[in-house]
């Protein structure tokens, strides 16, 4: 019997390095472009990095109102286009609903960074009376999730999740708590622009980013030359709905059904125990009702640390077996785009779906020693009905989601 209160995904947008729509972003990954470049947004010569994931054809203000623009950072500015684009995929008009049966959950990981650097220089420089009144908000978690709201008249249960690269699962977990509650539609997803000068001097502190300069060869997951990973901008926004509602509405094919989540977190370092990451695998498998033999692909983490990848490595195949189930890592082409970044693989799993293709790995030469995994490299085409997502933040976040095909 169906359950027509299933999280059915019915609008996506994407926004990434290598495309700044879903399409063009699509057929780039599916071919392999890389969008990841040296820094051109500031002078990074000072910086111990020097290539990153940039939208350069993105320009806030040919997309987003006069208003808005003063009013917000950039990661806003590709909130407010994506969740615009994701309603019109959908097919959905706010005003034909009920404001209060609308809601928006989105995941961030360093608020308007670029935004507050910027109004923090003029305190310092000029003094208080130089600080823009929008100070006050266009840095915080919320501006998001609050710009889109109002933007749209969106009036029920809305939130942020910060949970770094995790928070992007997070924020589709809560989304569809929220279905199961009483909204009939979310907006839910993340974006993140992280590139500013305070915001990568931020990045640089943990010294997990790669120096290298080749854009091809900069960020390698699971690699036996992986040294670090790139940042990068952009993200996904969805609307999900209830599947009772999208039907109800003869709306277009859905792209997929939020069918499992879970979160776990990493015990204390030197505890002995293992790391969350199987465990939140596990259970949103559990939570979906799918055997991990059901899973035709998984979209990994990836963060192109050697530890970390060995660590994620052994989770996977703690739960499929060496060789198990192929295993792909696209970001590779775009960066690590933080609380966007789990959210934009998601958008990939989905498209996989819709098209029966999974991307590939296209940076990945050799796999490191002790990771055995089926690391798909090229693009491969193959049928996909259910893909598995994981995400993992710093200092011990993990996500998992499971979609599968409506």
């Amino acid at each position: 019997m169906t359950d027509n209160r299933r999280t059915v995904f019915t609008g996506v947008s994407a926004m990434a390095p290598n495309g700044s729509t879903t399409k063009e972003f699509w057929e780039a990954t599916v071919n392999g472009v890389s969008g990841i470049q040296p820094v051109t947004s500031f002078d990074a010569s000072g910086y111990p990095v020097h290539v990153a994931g940039e939208i350069s054809d993105f320009t806030g203000s040919e997309l987003v109102e006069g208003r808005l623009m003063v009013q917000t950072d950039r990661w806003t500015q590709l909130g407010l286009v994506a969740a615009g684009r994701a309603l019109e995929d959908a097919g959905v008009n706010p005003a034909e609903l009920d404001e209060y049966d609308m809601s928006v959950i989105t995941a961030t990981s360093s608020g308007g960074n670029e935004f507050g650097q910027r109004e923090i220089q003029k305190l310092w420089s000029k003094g208080s009376r130089f600080v823009g009144p929008y100070q006050s908000i266009a840095w915080f978690y919320a501006a998001t999730t609050g710009q889109i709201s109002i933007k749209h008249g969106m009036k029920g249960a809305c939130g942020v999740i910060v949970g770094e690269q995790a928070g992007g699962l997070d924020a589709l977990g809560q989304a569809r708590r929220a279905l199961r509650d009483d909204a009939s539609m979310v907006v839910s997803g993340g974006t993140d622009a992280p590139l500013g000068p305070y915001a990568l001097a931020c990045h640089t502190s943990a010294h997990l980013m790669t120096g290298r300069r080749d854009p091809v060869r900069a960020y390698q997951p699971f690699d036996a030359a992986a040294d670090g990973y790139v940042a990068g901008e952009g993200g996904a926004i969805f609307i999900v709905e209830r599947e009772d509602t999208w039907r109800s509405r003869d709306a277009e094919p859905g792209y997929g059904v939020l069918a499992g989540y879970s979160a776990t977190f990493d015990p204390r370092p030197g505890s002995g125990r293992e790391p969350g990451l199987r465990r939140a695998i596990t259970q949103a498998l559990a939570d979906a009702r799918v055997d991990p033999s059901e899973i035709d692909v998984v979209f990994a983490d990836g963060l192109g640390v050697p530890e970390a990848d060995r660590a994620e490595a052994d989770a996977i195949s703690a739960v499929f077996g060496a060789h198990g189930v192929p295993v792909t890592v696209p970001k590779c082409l775009v960066g690590r785009l933080h609380a966007g970044g789990a959210p934009l693989d998601v958008a990939m799993a989905l498209l996989s779906i819709r098209d029966s293709v999974i991307p590939g790995t296209p940076s990945l030469t050799e796999l490191a020693p002790g990771i055995a995994l089926d690391v798909v490299r090229e693009t491969r085409e193959t049928p996909v009905r259910t893909a598995l997502v994981l995400a993992r933040g710093f200092e011990g976040f993990n996500a998992a989601v499971v979609v599968r095909a409506v």
